[in-house]
């Protein structure tokens, strides 16, 4: 078995998620794209035009029996792989493909994409993680005494960055730090903070900067260890930008009060914005442009189903008492037990399925 990793930490999670639960053994395959990569994907051929293959693992027989991989960018190396092989390796993607969907054996997806009910597509909730409640423990021990001079609650703050259309700007981190730090203030808590590889370097600076109440922030480009897994944890409550569909559903899986930050810009059309000239954004809409339709996607659909089941409210301005009232009320820690088997029994059946694919050959 070969994993397909990227540069998107979430596509990687889900990724080893699935392998690991499936306990077969596996190799890990970094690939590399090329800044053009997007026109050498537009097309279905299985290609390697679009990595750059000198940096990238080596990828040579013998040819694997099964191919886990997740993002665009590793569609055509997982095509490419299997046409290698002679059409033997079994394919699994995890998301939404470019691809025609009958050219993938199984595919695991979520809300925020469109596909349909089909024998070979598998429907989760939410996207799939590996975190053990035993692994984040260990994690919040070697983490708690860090964060012990800083009192409760413990507030989380998880800041994705550039995703597709939305975009971090500095102004919308300073809104976040502020809101932040006005929730810490209200409920005499403070702030552990941490920003990830998507995290614009202006927006991560405005955003620790903006941070009024107690708190503590890691920055991941400075290296060092990452708190993540012990914020998850160790957190009281959770406040994690919208666009990362990973983050949410980590921290909706902790059972913990969760506020969901808007990245968005509203109703303001995009050719106002200076932002929406960015090379992200504007991909983000050439691909849903020019791609067929199901390359639709709408992270609001995940968002509003962790709202309408009452696992998330959104953070704005107006919202900042009920948060308050949410964080005071919340019951003692280690009630997460309904939350948490409800994720590993949808990594359990994605595993299953993957399992029934390479035991039927």
């Amino acid at each position: 078995m070969w994993c397909l990793l990227g540069r998107k930490a979430g596509d990687n999670t889900q990724v080893r998620a699935l392998a690991t639960a499936l306990g077969l053994g596996f190799e890990e395959k970094t690939i590399q794209a090329r800044a053009w990569e997007l026109l050498a994907h537009l097309g279905p051929a299985a290609t390697l035009a679009g990595i750059r293959r000198g940096a990238s693992s080596a990828l040579q027989p013998p040819w694997p029996d099964l191919v886990i991989s997740a993002g665009r960018r590793n569609e055509p190396v997982a095509q490419w792989i299997r046409k290698q092989s002679g059409g033997r390796t079994r394919l699994v993607h995890l998301g939404r493909p470019w691809a025609a969907l009958e050219r993938w054996d199984l595919l695991i997806t979520t809300p925020q994409y469109f596909l349909p009910r089909r024998d070979n597509i598998l429907h989760n909730s939410l996207p799939l993680h590996s975190g053990s409640r035993e692994q984040f423990a260990q994690a919040g021990e070697r983490w708690r005494r860090r964060f012990e001079r800083l009192p409760r609650p413990w507030i989380a703050v998880l800041a994705g960055g550039d995703s597709g259309r939305f975009v971090m700007t500095a102004e919308k981190a300073a809104r976040l730090g502020g809101l932040a730090s006005d929730l810490a203030d209200m409920t005499g808590g403070s702030l552990l903070v941490t920003d990830s590889a998507r995290t614009p370097v202006e927006a991560g600076g405005v955003l620790e900067t903006s941070l009024g109440a107690p708190n503590y922030c890691f920055r991941y480009r400075r290296r060092g260890p990452n708190p993540y897994h012990g914020l998850l944890a160790l957190a009281d409550a959770f406040i994690v930008t919208g666009e990362s569909m990973s983050m949410l559903g980590e921290a909706a899986d902790t059972g913990r009060p969760l506020f969901i930050f808007d990245l968005g810009d509203g109703g303001t059309p995009w050719w106002r914005l200076a932002h929406g000239w960015r090379y992200k954004p504007l991909s983000d809409r050439l691909a849903m442009r020019l791609g067929p339709r199901r390359m639709r996607r709408d992270i609001g659909r995940i968002q509003a189903a962790l709202v309408d089941a009452g696992r998330a409210q959104w953070l704005h301005e107006g919202g900042l008492d009920a948060a308050a009232r949410a964080i005071g009320a919340a019951p003692a820690r280690g009630s997460v037990e309904d939350v948490e088997s409800a994720a590993a029994r949808e990594l359990r059946a994605s595993a299953e399925a993957v399992r029934r694919l390479v035991t039927a050959r």
